[in-house]
């Protein structure tokens, strides 16, 4: 069965125990009282239900709730800090460095320290490796020491406090997990994916739709495996992508598969649901051409030449030898744009509503006075048969188009990121108008109309989930143009990694920008301090694994806007690694405590980007001198090794000034939509009274909501974008 801590951590719903029933109140009372600790609390149902159980069922249940929430904060592991004292106690960066070669050329047993002119005979012989030094990059105490040396922790009534639900039994909670991912109208991130894999082969229901094709991939690699026929495939690309994924390939088809041999059975079903496809409809063979080369290799393992009986498939390996020629609609498309205008390709794209919405700004860009019209009806009518996420992300982006983009920020699936410079003609203000209305009038009329809506604010300036390849796995992640409010005085960025074959060395950084987004100044292995933001030192190996700090007092820094990153300086890549994290704390002054406190902890994010760098947030301050956490889960390709944030501090603010400027459609416009249909709207508050089934729709369930309400929070907010 799936392991129930994934359960909790990635709903903070705790499944029913089996257990038998009996007196579990002392166990539930320690149970909150851990939970408090790492900033948590159990709902009063849940504190019930573990009330009502043996001792021994109770214990079992505690035990895996509080483990859970534990790693889902970072706290499963020890993070110990450079210097003990963190944040006070952090030398000047030039004489921490003078004297960790004082005592490398000190010899063992000699009390005194070489002076200056014996460390530059020294230096002039040549470079010194900081790294060779015996003091430099290495903990010099233990994590039991360090928490001797830091006094307790003092409560803040701004301290974090997630609350934890019960829910259904653990084959319930797992059906709707999995029911939830497979259907999901957006593309699920890489650790969704996973578990979404694992959730398939344990589910015993199988969804009504699954719209994402790469969902239905990753489901029907399991049916292939158990020998069923394959579903929910209706083009030859839906096929590749199953092949690539029982291959342990990339099932998105960005990066080459190595495909594995397949059984005879596993050859039977993938040629039959070809043949299918193509029986149904010819036209599809156009598919084909978009990847020709994955073709042609899976071609050498499928042998469609032994399989008479699905004739139609065998046309598909045909046009991927260039056996057949046939051109794909994107190719038409293109070849009539070239040769007859922007009239004659959008004939061509009308067979095809999803490419002409992709299109409609190049479209619109290219068309004559005369012909705009025909673009914006052609669009009209594609919308009624494009998907709502599409149709969202080009309501977004006309949202963006009125002028130019100061910086042109492109992103990938892999969250890779670059920028440019922005040379395309503004569109009209005329026609995104009336582009807009059509969206608003098509997205309404999908919405569904809820009977009693309940709304919490803070839910309202989350960015559009539109892809969950804009974020990363952890806890309280938001996705990618979230912004949020920060609440404290201190804010405390960490960094957690742990190799797994060779020396890894990542260095967290602070690059500090101005309101022109011009550089200010930053803080990392090469400057331990400056204008309110402090260090906590330099680990540069992690086999027991190493975290890095970095502390902003808010009010002191004078910087406009702070960007975290965390550098590979050598070593594994984060998607090699066996372990990394970033996170960050807020506190008050005069809170002490250790360099990391769960119950401070605000998000943490997993960091499993293809990048040598990683930009996870930025935070920025507003006129009033206000901050706000803006998620950017974004990396830069970097170098192989040695990157640092001096060498990458214009590429990085160009960035963080192409996310900031951009007007990302949020949870605000889903919301007014959904409040336009519903009978009644009520504003979240604490102490809300309800007494009936509602609809609730915030970051986090509150307690004591009715039985019945349907619950839409951060982990399912993307089940109210339209299909």
């Amino acid at each position: 069965m799936t392991d129930v801590q994934v359960l909790i951590r990635k709903t903070l719903r705790v499944p029913r125990s089996a257990g038998q029933p009996g007196d579990g109140a002392r166990v539930a009372r320690q149970m909150d009282a851990a939970l408090t600790s790492v900033g948590f609390k159990a709902s009063g149902e849940l504190l019930g239900h573990v009330s009502e159980l043996e001792p021994g069922a109770a214990m079992d249940l505690a035990v895996e709730v509080i483990g859970a929430v534990r790693e889902l904060v970072g706290d499963h592991v020890p993070h110990n800090s450079y210097f003990i004292k963190f944040p006070d106690g952090v030398p000047d960066t030039v004489e921490f460095w003078v004297k960790c070669l004082r005592e490398a050329f000190t010899p063992t047993r000699r009390k005194w320290l070489p002076g200056d002119r014996e460390l530059l005979e020294v230096l002039t012989e040549g470079w010194v490796d900081l790294l060779k030094l015996p003091r430099y990059g290495r903990y010099q105490h233990t994590y039991e020491e360090l928490l001797a040396a830091h006094d307790e922790l003092i409560p803040s009534v701004k301290d974090r406090v997630t609350v934890l639900h019960l829910g259904d039994t653990l084959q319930e909670e797992t059906n709707r997990l999995y029911l939830d991912l497979a259907s999901s109208v957006t593309p699920l991130g890489e650790s969704d994916l996973v578990l979404l894999k694992d959730l398939a082969a344990e589910s015993v229901v199988l969804p009504d739709a699954v719209p994402v094709r790469e969902n239905r991939a990753v489901i029907n690699a399991v049916r292939l495996a158990a020998g069923l026929p394959l579903v929910f495939v209706d083009t030859v690309t839906d096929v590749l992508r199953v092949a690539c994924q029982v291959s342990g390939g990339d099932v998105t088809l960005q990066e080459r598969t190595k495909f594995r041999s397949f059984k005879r059975r596993e050859r039977r079903v993938l040629l039959a649901a070809l043949d299918a496809v193509i029986a149904g409809n010819s036209g599809k063979l156009g598919d084909v051409t978009l990847y020709v080369g994955p073709w042609k290799r899976l071609g050498e393992f499928l042998h469609p030449h032994e399989y008479p009986q699905f004739p139609q498939a065998q046309e598909v390996f045909a046009v991927a030898r260039g056996e057949r020629k046939v051109r794909s609609i994107a190719g038409r498309a293109e070849l009539a744009f070239i040769t007859d205008g922007v009239t004659k390709a959008v004939s061509v794209l009308a067979n095809a509503p999803g490419l002409l919405v992709r299109s409609l700004d190049r479209l619109l860009r290219a068309a004559e006075p005369d012909e705009v019209e025909v673009v914006a009806d052609a669009a009209t009518k594609a919308f009624e048969s494009t998907s709502g996420r599409v149709l969202c992300s080009l309501r977004e982006h006309l949202g963006n188009r009125r002028t130019p983009d100061a910086a042109r920020l492109f992103t990938t699936r892999g969250r890779r990121a670059w920028v440019t410079t922005d040379n395309r003609d503004p569109l009209s203000r005329k026609v995104i108008d009336r582009m807009n209305t059509v969206l608003d009038i098509e997205l309404l009329n999908r919405m569904p109309a809820y009977e009693r809506l309940v709304v919490d604010p803070a839910v309202l300036d989350v960015a559009l989930p539109l892809t969950g390849k804009a974020s990363e796995d952890g806890f309280a992640v938001l996705p990618r143009g979230t912004r949020a409010p920060v609440d404290g005085d201190v804010l405390r960025f960490f960094v957690y990694w742990r190799e797994r074959d060779r020396r890894t060395d990542y260095d967290l950084s602070v690059l500090l920008l101005d309101k022109d987004f011009r550089y200010a100044g930053h803080v990392s292995w090469t400057n331990y301090g400056t204008d309110g933001a402090v260090y906590s030192g330099d680990v540069t190996e992690s086999k027991k694994g190493a975290t890095e700090f970095v502390d902003i007092t808010l009010d002191t820094v004078a910087a406009a806007y702070i960007v975290p990153q965390v550098n590979i300086y050598a070593g594994e890549g984060f998607d090699e690694v066996e372990e990394s994290m970033f996170g960050w704390m807020t506190r008050e002054r005069g809170q002490k405590g250790a360099p990391f406190e769960a119950r401070t902890v605000r998000t943490r994010s997993d960091m499993r980007g293809s990048g040598r760098v990683a930009l996870p947030i930025m935070f920025a301050r507003d006129d009033k001198g206000a901050w706000t956490a803006n998620w950017m889960h974004l990396y830069l390709s970097g170098g192989v090794n040695f990157n640092m944030v001096e060498g990458n501090a214009i590429s990085t603010s160009m960035i963080a000034r192409g996310l900031f400027e951009r007007d990302y459609l949020t949870m605000s416009y889903v919301v007014d939509m959904l409040s336009a249909k519903a009978e009644s709207v009520t504003t979240w508050e604490p102490g809300l009274q309800l007494t009936e089934p509602v609809v609730f729709v915030g970051l986090d369930r509150p307690d004591g909501l009715p039985d019945g309400s349907e619950v839409f929070t951060r982990d399912r907010l993307n089940q109210l974008i339209p299909a």
